[in-house]
């Protein structure tokens, strides 16, 4: 199994924030399919993975598994009224293939749009109020399928792009679990044998809760996270972005480990991997917030995957930052106690 092959197989996982299932199924298959510890789920559905465990407190590697998306409120003559869930972007949503995931199985859907005739042109978008799924059924049919709770998520597809890139829905952070589970791959190949945590955490996109439990549960000795962030497009100020295929962000914030980003950097730097600097004056909007203030505090280091078109179904972004996302932490662990 390659890198792209679990990068794909984990996106076509619906995981919304709360529901993370299907996602928490895939990530689970894969571990154990690469043979890489002994899994468990915890209270808030996040799931761990540990090797290694023996006296010392392990190290833990983290990534998100929930997506943004939607909630049904209403069912109303055939369509579904719906709440934003986790930050989707509503300006792309009319004419959008989507999946509700109801108790009877998941149902294709669409979006309704307003024909441009009917619309004026200095009309701006469409308040969640205002947003309708068409469920394609009669009133009657869709009241008995269809009930409010109901997540959805889109039906974009995984897709490649030119070269290495591909573009996807939940990138955000299925490209940052493939990472993780890519760098605890390395590290068994590489015989690394102390004590490892794997946490792919619920609720991310909610507030972090599956973070802050899961490091409370394991307790780890320090922690590296791994997120997406933005990436330069055109439009987009430079200034605020990284840029796809020059290598994983290395968060510089106050909250995060200096000794630890400094260790990683230079490790990087020693071993012909690209680095970009993402600087942050406060805390990081990830779950890596969350982490360092676990049990009586945990020394976090933070990566972050370049990626366009961020929260919205064709998030973009390069196989070759995951991997050395990837080789950049099994590196540091290896080489962090130097």
């Amino acid at each position: 199994m390659n890198l792209e092959q679990i990068v794909q197989r984990l996106c076509a996982a619906p995981g919304l924030s709360g529901r993370e299932d299907d996602a928490r199924a895939a990530a689970m298959n894969i571990l154990e399919e690469l043979e890489l510890g002994n899994c468990s789920v915890t209270p808030l559905g996040s799931l761990i993975c540990r090797s290694n465990m023996g006296g010392e407190r392990p190290v833990m590697l983290e990534a998100h598994l929930d997506q943004v998306g939607m909630v049904v409120t209403r069912v109303e003559e055939g369509f579904l009224h719906v709440a934003n869930c986790g930050g989707i972007d509503r300006r792309l949503l009319p004419a959008q293939r989507v999946t509700v995931h109801t108790a009877s199985g998941p149902r294709a859907c669409v979006v309704a749009s307003t024909p441009p005739h009917l619309k004026g042109d200095d009309e701006g978008p469409a308040k969640w109020e205002d947003i309708l799924i068409d469920t394609g059924y009669s009133a009657e049919e869709a009241g008995e399928i269809f009930a409010p709770g109901d997540t959805i998520t889109p039906q974009a597809g995984f897709v490649n792009l030119q070269g290495s890139r591909i573009s996807s829905p939940a990138l955000d952070d299925r490209a940052g679990c493939a990472a993780v589970l890519w760098a605890a791959k390395l590290l068994k190949e590489a015989g690394y044998n102390r004590p490892l945590v794997l946490a792919l955490c619920s609720f991310e996109e909610l507030g972090g809760q599956g973070a802050a439990t899961a490091a409370f549960a394991e307790a780890p000795r320090c922690c590296y996270a791994v997120d997406v962030s933005f990436a330069a497009a055109s439009g987009i100020p430079e200034a605020k972005c990284g840029k796809l295929a020059q290598g994983p962000m290395v968060g510089v914030a106050p909250i995060m480990n200096r000794e630890m980003t400094q260790v990683m950097l230079a490790i990087a730097k020693e071993n012909g991997i690209l680095t970009q600097l993402e600087v942050m004056g406060g805390s990081t909007g990830t779950d890596a917030d969350k982490i360092v203030s676990a049990v009586g505090g945990i020394p976090t280091a933070l990566l972050s995957i370049p990626q366009r078109n961020m929260h919205t179904p064709v998030e973009v972004v390069d196989l070759q930052d995951i991997e050395n996302t990837a080789r950049l932490m099994a590196l540091a662990v290896m080489g962090g106690d130097r």
